[in-house]
């Protein structure tokens, strides 16, 4: 009990301190985990061979990922997919594991080792490109839906692996160590437990193929049907209880099950719980069940790739540092041209063609799953495993960086093939940024006979309102020469419309300077965005979620039995308490100190916040007209200052 907890202390402790170090730095979470990992593992020995079977137990939060996943996509989603995971999921398993088997002949093995090596390196990581995807936002790209389908894809495709490997055996194992090794000395696994699944289906060696079969199909269905027929009164039940962690035990049994009989079909978890997933996505306790799983899949997750650095083998590394590097190198450019020649195929351009290419160019953590079973069934000896898994867990390593390298190849895509146009037209409104908030602006004025010259640098949103016959120009709306052009120094408003919070505050100090008599209009993310924004000169200042959340809170309070006249009177009530406390903590506000280290700001905040509900029953105090009166009085006199 002891050394579990000690073991407990330190990898918490090691995620504790690399994994905010790594997100600051801006290489995502993975890297952190990963590197944490290496940190208590090869370089300092904190942990040890109890990786492995924590690696076993940590890969489930893999199969929760891919649930929560199926939750967010709808049947008929999954349907549409259908291409991308034929053409491209197929294709670029079996083109790599041509590739990777042909590599591995030229260098003197048989064909059997080779195409086992072939189909242990044609996987990519679900776990890592999933979690990074996630993290950056590039999941609905059609560069992320795209590997997605190619991940998916995978995931089907392992079980037949899984059945062809030990066929592959028969007196073929070469490399060192027998055939019939332990199967470590790499990152993770040995020969006797390789994976959850060939453990499960060992009970269905003795059936014949026609029986496989209907308890492979019998098993799919009951995952159907038990999401549509059983969740409603098993969530019902536990409900009673009232208990709040219930709903969390309810959806783990469900995750925990499904993945369980899967297993005893000899399907992989994470498929079948992705399936699941899938089916459940319309459900009325889909929300209760994603809340209940989504925590102890990031801890899991998080553990897994701990494990996989802390069990990264350096002697094999440093025994040949130069081969495992070049076989790392090699396997990374050899299935990044096999997947950028799909993207040609598939017509997936630019930055998508970048993303999809370097985000599946690893190896994955099926190949640790193979390379157990291909040793423990003679196809090769512990010495190849050990290097096999070695340039496994190294390209895991290194796609956190490949993401990095995606970010940077893309904005240089984005100088090279988008130069700025050469903009014929000058207007009274300037809107600089045509996203979500900029597009209503633009429509409103337009609609209303108001001429615009529309600026944005973002290439993909300009082709589309292009398409839609929407004039916009290209460019960098922060450039002094571009907004000159557009008619800077004689127009009359400039609407800042960007989503980069610092170009925002940026092109507010330019255009100020420029022409100290247009007004600005200025979209701020946040409270300290307000603030930013102020000092920098502008006075009409949107909040981009204020007046939505207004307008909910005003809903929320008719349907709790308010008359349409009390919620409005309580919306304007607040808004004009938040407009004013905007006004008073704004000269508060310091620039680069922390709300939270700011005791003048706190104290103000603080008393603010007291007044707020005087201030709020004060106002049904008031005679309605009086009380709009008021209003327009205020807002006559917050001219010049900070308006919502």
């Amino acid at each position: 009990m002891d050394t579990f907890l000690l073991m407990a202390a330190i990898y918490l402790a090691a995620a504790t301190v690399c994994v905010p170090l790594a997100v600051r730095l801006r290489l995502g979470s993975v890297l952190g985990y990963l590197v944490a990992g290496v940190l208590i593992g090869p370089l300092t020995g904190l942990v040890g061979s109890e990786t492995a079977d924590l690696q076993h137990f940590a890969e489930f939060g893999v199969v929760m990922m891919l649930f929560i996943i199926g939750l967010e996509l709808e049947p008929r989603a999954l349907w549409d997919m259908r291409a991308r995971l034929l053409g491209l999921g197929l294709g670029q398993v079996v083109l790599t594991m041509a590739a990777v088997t042909g590599a591995a002949i030229l260098l003197g093995q048989t064909w059997q080792v080779g195409l086992a090596i072939g189909m242990i390196l044609a996987l990519s990581s679900t776990a890592i490109v999933i979690q990074t995807l996630q993290e950056k936002g590039l999941t609905s790209t059609r560069g992320g839906r795209s590997g997605f389908s190619v991940l998916l894809a995978q995931d089907v495709i392992v079980i037949p692996m899984l059945a062809l490997m030990p066929l592959l055996g028969a007196g073929h194992a070469i490399g060192g160590g027998g055939a019939h090794g332990d199967g470590h000395g790499g990152a993770m696994g040995d020969g006797e437990s390789a994976t959850m699944v060939a453990e499960f289906g060992h009970w269905l060696d003795g059936l014949p193929g026609w029986g496989v079969t209907l308890l492979t199909v019998g098993a799919i269905v009951c995952v159907i049907l038990g999401g549509i027929y059983l969740t409603r009164p098993v969530f019902r039940y536990a409900g009673q209880a009232r208990l709040r962690e219930m709903h969390t035990i309810v959806s783990l049994l469900f995750v925990i099950g499904v993945a369980v009989l899967m297993m005893l079909v000899g399907l992989s978890p994470a498929l079948g719980t992705f399936l699941a997933g899938v089916v459940l996505a319309n459900s009325e306790f889909r929300h209760e069940l994603e809340a209940g799983v989504e925590p102890f899949k990031g801890l899991l997750l998080g553990l897994f790739f701990i494990t996989v650095g802390a069990g990264i083998d350096f002697g094999t590394f440093l025994g040949a540092p130069f081969l495992v590097l070049g076989l790392v190198t090699g396997l990374i450019l050899l299935k990044g041209l096999i997947l950028l020649a799909l993207a040609f195929v598939f017509r997936i351009k630019g930055r998508d063609r970048l993303l999809f290419t370097l985000s599946l160019a690893q190896a994955g953590e099926f190949g640790f799953v193979l390379s157990s079973v291909a040793v423990t069934g003679g196809v090769f000896g512990t010495e190849l495993s050990s290097l096999i898994l070695l340039v496994i867990a190294l390209s895991m390593l290194v796609t956190p960086l490949l993401f990095v390298a995606y970010e940077r190849l893309a904005q240089r895509e984005t100088g090279e093939h988008m130069e700025d146009d050469a903009i014929d037209e000058k207007a009274e409104v300037i809107i600089a940024g045509v996203g979500r908030f900029g597009q209503v602006v633009h429509r409103m004025l337009q609609g209303s006979g108001v001429r615009t010259v529309v600026l944005d640098r973002d290439f993909e949103t300009i082709q589309l309102l292009r398409s839609f016959g929407i004039k916009t120009y290209m460019g960098d709306p922060t450039r002094p020469e571009l907004l000159e052009a557009a008619g800077l120094s004689s127009a009359k408003v400039l609407v800042v419309a960007l989503d980069d919070r610092a170009d925002a505050v940026k092109l507010t100090k330019i255009a100020l300077a420029a022409n100290p008599n247009i007004h600005i209009v200025a979209r701020a993310y946040d409270r300290v965005h307000v603030y930013e924004l102020y000092r920098a000169g502008a006075r009409d200042i949107v909040r981009e979620l204020f007046d939505g959340s207004l307008r909910a809170g005003r809903y929320a309070l008719e349907r709790l039995g308010w008359s349409e006249t009390e919620a409005h009177e309580a919306r304007e009530a607040f808004y004009a308490h938040d407009r004013q406390s905007l006004r008073e903590l704004a000269a508060l506000w310091k620039p680069g100190v922390s709300l939270a280290d700011n005791p003048e700001y706190r104290a103000k905040a603080r008393e603010l916040n007291q007044g707020l509900e005087n201030a709020l029953l004060s106002r049904f105090g008031e005679d309605p007209e009086a009380a709009a009166a008021a209003d327009i009085g205020e807002e006559a006199a917050d001219r010049g200052i900070i308006r919502e």
